[in-house]
């Protein structure tokens, strides 16, 4: 693998270990105990992921010039690791600035339910394992 390769790693890599000790720091923070059984931590890394994303997206396409690895590190590696959710989001943002409204509503449907169907499929098999 050529150096600049290795390099992409090590920043996607850099950025994950960031974005999974900020995601675990959010978990066990005074923060879950807020509104009772609410899952508040996810929420708040949920949206906090995805207004990241759409602030790093708009910067980078519209305003700065970011190193090439730099920008794998945060995108990739560390919203990557502190959220999926913020990349989901603004693929649907991406459906819907394309006027790919239907396609936008099919993904955003199909994800909620196949994954909750996945989900419950995979703690079943696992109960039975």
């Amino acid at each position: 693998m050529a150096m600049d390769g290795i390099m992409k790693i090590i920043a996607v890599a850099g950025g994950g270990a960031a974005g999974a000790v900020a995601r675990y720091l959010i978990n066990i923070s005074p923060l879950t105990r807020w509104f009772g059984s609410f899952p508040t931590s996810t929420f708040v890394i949920n949206i906090t992921g995805s207004i990241l994303i759409g602030f790093v997206m708009a910067l980078t396409i519209e305003r700065l010039v970011l190193a090439e690895n730099v920008k794998l590190a945060i995108v990739v590696g560390f919203l990557g690791a502190f959220t999926t959710f913020s990349t989901y989001e603004f693929e649907i943002l991406e459906l819907l600035r394309d006027r790919q409204i239907a396609t936008a509503l099919v993904y955003a449907l199909l994800s909620v339910v196949v994954g909750l169907i996945g989900v419950a499929a995979g703690f079943e098999l696992g109960r039975r394992v």
